[in-house]
């Protein structure tokens, strides 16, 4: 166990360059639009775009980090989606469905969850 979290303090380098391909990763996955056709992105999904192995690349997200791989995809959904909010003559329904989300009402939820209000709330109070 300790030489497998030591790669992880010996390859701050290489760590700093797979996280900025993360981000990359997750931005160009929202602006190209692939998640509408292939939904939200899962930790699978990054870990095999990164050519990691999903626990290889949870445990150095969260090493790096101080989050969860899941946690980090859902900021970065969150921050895509206070972006969207503010488009006029877009409902919260098409937010949700161009984020990837089958159902508006996981939108809601997990925005509650990390915002602290709903993203109607969140349009009226900006």
């Amino acid at each position: 166990m300790r030489f497998y979290d030591r790669q992880f303090i010996t390859r701050t380098h290489i760590n700093t360059d797979i996280l900025i391909r993360f981000e990359n990763l997750l931005h160009d996955y929202f602006r190209s639009g692939k998640s509408l056709t292939l939904g939200l992105p899962t930790v699978s999904y990054c870990a095999e775009q990164l050519y990691l192995s999903p626990n290889y690349f949870g445990d150095l997200i969260k090493k790096e980090t101080g989050t969860t791989a899941l946690d980090y995809i859902q900021t970065k959904l969150i921050e895509e989606a206070k972006e969207k909010i503010f488009v006029p003559n877009k409902s919260i329904s098409q937010i949700a469905e161009e984020l990837g989300f089958k159902y508006q009402q996981h939108f809601t939820r997990l925005f509650k969850q990390k915002v602290g209000v709903t993203p109607i709330e969140f349009r009226n109070l900006n």
